[in-house]
């Protein structure tokens, strides 16, 4: 998936030769909230899940929340901290091939899933290995049929490897899907900027058409024309391993937390047509020196942090929009699967304006998740809890 596989990828990652020419910016200074002021608590403390990778609610409905568990089931329970137990809303382990990176990576309801009870998937299948990007219908608010998959499209994966994997739908009702460079180490093909692959993308599609099928492209997407031989679904590209992006609640902006190689981690804002720079860069370091580190045209980060004090792995979190931290109102949320570090990142407009460190030692943190008041949750991968961040001084 990403992060989880960041520790099996390490080896790896230090038998491929780090050509990068390092940034000369100095670190940013990370502030800290005051000691134990926000935490996180086990907020469904008789429930354990096996390798979730996922956290949803459905639109519209608080009463219950959905984990995808990475060898091919989702479950859901009720949203109360005395659930005693969770149902199969989906097992799909027969398509699925699990282990590593690979699984079932993602999960999105369709904004009106109350009505036609569609929801989508990101797996991977098969042999040779691929991505499966499908639809699912629920026969009613807990229980989904297996039988009834439609899928949008498929693209091979070159290695086990840096598959993305999160899914969301923007205000737009478009279905956005990130992907990973296809794997190795260094994107040996170069897959994240070649727009003919499907490859170190974020993928924009319109999954109420049917033009190709189960699907059709967005009339303002940057290739919708097709004419270039540029695949039309390409929303955005130059990414490494962005495994979870989000849509910020109050002002639209899609984030992304794209997973470094060597030495750094990032956040970026993504923007139709951008290009984040992978592999020419890794965050705001030069990376591939055959390209002579040619920046012209490629979008910075927000923020990027170095992989020197054993953060590893970055996923990607939600933008606080909830009511019970109000220091943490409007502030990025994300952490590191390999330190169990967890930040708020303040922008002013694009630009960083402060990153605070507000949690540390709290385990294999392999999503975010964020219900529809906006307080926002995380994963323990290892533990297979769900986690709420919390005030600290209310707990």
């Amino acid at each position: 998936m990403k992060a989880i596989l960041r520790l099996t990828l390490v080896p790896l990652a230090i038998a491929v030769a780090v050509l990068a020419c390092k940034s000369d910016d100095p670190e940013i200074i990370e502030d800290r909230f005051p000691e134990d002021s926000i935490t996180s608590k086990d907020i469904f403390p008789a429930l354990t899940f096996s390798q979730p990778v996922d956290l949803v609610q459905a639109p519209g409905d608080s009463s219950r929340f959905f984990v995808v568990e990475q060898d091919g089931v989702i479950k859901v329970f009720s949203n109360a901290e005395n659930v005693s137990s969770s149902s199969t809303f989906l097992d799909i382990k027969s398509k699925v091939r699990s282990g590593g990176e690979r699984g079932l990576l993602g999960l999105a309801f369709h904004p009106d899933f109350k009505t036609n009870g569609y929801f989508f998937v990101n797996y991977t299948s098969g042999t040779p290995l691929k991505t499966v990007i499908a639809r699912y219908k629920a026969t009613n608010a807990t229980q989904a049929d297996p039988n009834s998959e439609a899928v949008l499209f498929t693209f091979n994966q070159p290695y086990d490897n840096h598959n993305g994997g999160s899914m969301q739908f923007g205000k737009d009702g478009y279905l956005y899907i990130a992907t990973g460079d296809g794997g190795s180490g260094g994107d040996p093909q170069n897959h994240a900027q070649n727009l003919k692959s499907y490859l170190g993308k974020i993928l924009r599609v319109d999954v109420n058409g049917s033009a190709k099928g189960n699907y059709s492209i967005p009339a303002d997407n940057p290739y919708a024309s097709g004419t270039t031989g540029n695949l039309p679904e390409v929303y955005a590209y130059g990414l490494r391993n962005p495994w979870r992006i989000s849509f910020d609640s109050g002002t639209g902006k899609l984030f992304a937390g794209d997973v470094g190689q060597n030495e750094r981690e990032e956040i970026d804002i993504i923007t139709k047509g951008g290009n984040y720079g992978w592999r020419i860069k890794e965050g705001s370091d030069c990376y591939n020196p055959s390209s002579n580190c040619n920046a012209q045209g490629l979008i910075e980060p927000v923020h990027d942090y170095s992989q020197d004090n054993g953060d590893r792995s970055i996923t990607g979190g939600y933008v606080y929009r909830g009511s019970a931290i109000p220091a943490l109102a409007g502030k990025y949320i994300y952490g590191d699967y390999v330190s169990g570090r967890i930040w708020a990142l303040e922008l002013d407009g694009d630009t960083r304006k402060s990153n605070t460190l507000i949690m540390e030692g709290k385990g294999n943190i392999s999503s975010f998740g964020q219900d529809i008041k906006g307080e926002v949750y995380y994963l323990n991968y290892g533990a297979g809890k769900v986690m709420k961040v919390v005030n600290g001084n209310l707990n």
